[in-house]
């Protein structure tokens, strides 16, 4: 049992890492493509109005966690009448959202210009671009009953795997309409087509999988019940990711342009590339301590935190020294030097409280493994008014950096100030021993790759991509070296024992796991 458990850990997140790789390599490459195409102008409108929509996500109203949870709990114990119910009240849900997401997206859409600054020549072209990116959002809200499905059912790597052959259609498709002259509304409709064909896939799968009758008679009061009662925390960190991380580019079109939309978009780009990447990983520690703590093991959670956040940081101090030190060469090469006086001081001021944030990036998934994140949510709720509030206040005195400092200064403080000691008050790990434990290993083996990148970049200049790929390589097998040997010596993922701590007796009843995806999405 513990081999096949450990066998479907691996291959789900070997198939995460595999679509972020996809995801990845495809920005890198369409990225540039699309904005050469389209001009600053247009790709800014494309940036904003994919951050209008973005807020669509707020109607989800933590629905598909709850479809996640049932799903999994239904085809656990066998039954097959509460799974057609949460099923069908899930699908009637998602279905009244749509369309109450398509009136407010024909709303906009006449008006869109007013609220932003598009250029006038762009106005139509604006309102049809909102008409069918948000269309397909409203769409997918229905057809994400399926993903959750999966989800539920531990097949993420059907997810990812579609995922996947989507990127690389819609990359495909994209290069071969752009060269020849089509413009922002093609590159629209493919971007938004394809994920809906994925998801249509994804129902023939499922329904396979785990058969469902659908119709109205099998909605359920008590289903949606307990569809609200689950999804009301995971809907707060919603609001508070939207605000945290999706603010900048509002704020912006609306205080500045499109242009300066797309000047921060580029250094916030490679900074959700890092995010993503950390991120995938840290998943895995939301069923890790649920069931740890089910079982009132609580030293195990203890060290699951701790060897957890260390593994994060292994990821994201190295990531932070190259994007610093090579940031300007990355930007150069990717979009054009003419970029890089605007967005690398983007990139700099957001990727350090993001390399806070994602050092501790386990200790998330453990607040919500151990169903003990309501705090932590209203925090965050709080951080994204103040983000808010400072990027309005710094904009007009220092354009995009001040956007960048709105978002950079209370992420700072909620990962320094709150995040280790409410762990500490929630599971009694000391902050003195969480900092020694977690981060000196990490911070001692990044030290010789920052001294080998700064003498790179002094004495190397890299002309292209794959120059400044090698480069990159050449220098991080000094790292590559170091974190060998603290694999080798068993140093990389033990813990020692935290003294003074008393293991708890194991409880009657195990509470309920609390599976959060959308805090991995959005984050």
């Amino acid at each position: 049992m513990l081999k096949l458990e450990k066998r479907q850990i691996l291959k789900n997140v070997g198939s995460s890492w595999s679509a972020l790789a996809i995801n990845v390599l495809v920005g890198i490459f369409l990225s540039p493509f699309i904005l050469h195409h389209l001009g600053d102008a247009a790709f800014g409108v494309w940036v904003l109005i994919f951050s209008v929509t973005g807020y669509y996500g707020l109607f989800d109203l933590g629905i598909r966690s709850s479809i996640i949870r049932y799903v999994s709990k239904y085809t656990a114990t066998g039954d097959r009448e509460k799974l057609t119910q949460f099923v069908n009240t899930a699908l009637f849900s998602y279905t009244c959202i749509g369309v109450v997401s398509m009136v407010l997206t024909a709303v906009l859409s006449s008006s869109v210009e007013r609220f932003f600054k598009i250029p006038p020549g762009m106005h139509s072209e604006t309102r049809l671009l909102l008409l069918m990116v948000g269309a397909s959002v409203s769409l997918g809200f229905p057809l994400g009953v399926f993903g959750g499905m999966l989800e539920g059912l531990q097949r993420f790597y059907i997810l990812n795997w579609t995922s996947i052959g989507a990127t690389l259609a819609r990359a495909a498709l994209i290069v071969y309409f752009l060269n020849r002259g089509y413009g922002l509304l093609t590159v629209a409709l493919l971007t938004v087509s394809l994920p809906i064909i994925s998801s249509i896939l994804r129902g023939i799968i499922v329904f396979r999988l785990c058969p469902v009758p659908l119709g109205l008679d099998h909605v359920d009061r008590a289903s949606f019940r307990h569809m609200a009662n689950y999804g009301g925390t995971t809907f707060l960190v919603l609001v508070a990711s939207r605000l945290r991380f999706r603010t900048d580019e509002l704020v912006l079109g609306t205080m500045m342009s499109t242009v300066a939309v797309t000047w921060f978009n580029i250094g916030a780009r490679i900074v959700d590339y890092a995010q993503e990447f950390v991120s995938s990983l840290a998943q895995v520690f939301v069923p890790m301590s649920s069931q740890s703590e089910a079982t009132g093991n609580l030293d195990r959670v203890r060290k699951i935190y701790i060897a957890g956040n260390r593994v994060c940081a292994f990821l994201i101090l190295p990531i932070t020294a190259i994007l610093i030190l090579f940031g300007k060469h990355i930007i150069r090469i990717w979009v054009g030097a003419r970029y890089v006086p605007h967005s690398y001081p983007v990139l700099v001021v957001m990727i350090v409280p993001f390399a806070l944030m994602l050092s501790q990036a386990a200790s998330g998934r453990i607040l919500f493994g151990l169903g003990k994140h309501q705090t932590w949510a209203a925090i965050t709720v709080i951080e994204g008014i103040a983000n808010l509030i400072l990027s309005i206040a710094l904009v007009p005195s220092l354009g995009i950096v001040g956007d960048a400092l709105g978002t950079a200064i209370p992420l700072s403080f909620t990962c320094l100030v709150f995040l280790p000691r409410h762990l500490k008050k929630q599971i009694g790990v000391p902050i003195g021993t969480f900092l020694r434990e977690a981060y000196t290993l990490p911070i001692l083996l990044t030290l010789p790759l920052v001294g080998a990148l700064w003498l790179a970049n002094r004495f190397f200049y890299p002309r292209n991509l794959v120059q400044l790929a090698s480069e990159t390589l050449a220098v991080s097998s000094i790292y590559g070296v170091g974190l060998l040997w603290a694999y080798r010596t068993h140093r990389a993922f033990h813990v020692a024992e935290i003294a003074g701590l008393k293991q708890p007796p194991v409880p009657e009843q195990p509470p309920q796991a609390v599976i959060a995806v959308e805090y991995q999405n959005e984050q």
